[in-house]
């Protein structure tokens, strides 16, 4: 039995449909939603999202943001940031996380907010990096 998915983010909608599963980082660890789960809000971590539809997996990178499982069958995950696998640009990723470790070893200048961006951003960086070597079967 599916279920109802729509994925957005500021730049717009990711994914929208019908889909059989999907398991998403949390703050609390990973969740696997399927049909009819209980309902649920949650806070969404920066990692990878895995959808299920049919006999196809859908790999994404989603950063930051809620996930809300309503009684209707329709689950929502609104993301700082999402991006399908088949789009993220390793090579520019790879800049992003190397900007970000340059900017971790400057701790002892920063104030803890900043210090917590700068982890989220490496985060996230680290999330697009592994799910888009995953998708090509690269490292």
């Amino acid at each position: 039995m599916n279920f109802s998915l729509k994925i957005v983010s500021p730049d717009g909608p990711t994914f929208s449909g019908e889909v059989e599963s999907v398991s998403l980082p949390t703050a609390m660890g990973e969740i696997t939603v399927l049909s009819h789960h209980v309902p649920l809000i949650a806070v969404l971590a920066s990692g990878e999202a895995r959808i299920k539809q049919g006999n196809e997996t859908i790999f994404l990178s989603v950063s930051s943001g809620v996930i809300e499982i309503r009684p209707d069958n329709t689950v929502y995950v609104l993301a700082e940031t999402a991006e399908r696998a088949e789009q993220i640009d390793l090579a520019r990723a790879e800049t992003a996380k190397l900007r970000a470790e340059e900017l971790m070893k400057q701790r002892d200048r920063m104030d803890d907010e900043q210090f917590a961006l700068v982890m989220a951003k490496m985060e996230k960086e680290l999330a697009r990096l592994r799910v888009g070597k995953k998708w090509r079967n690269v490292g």
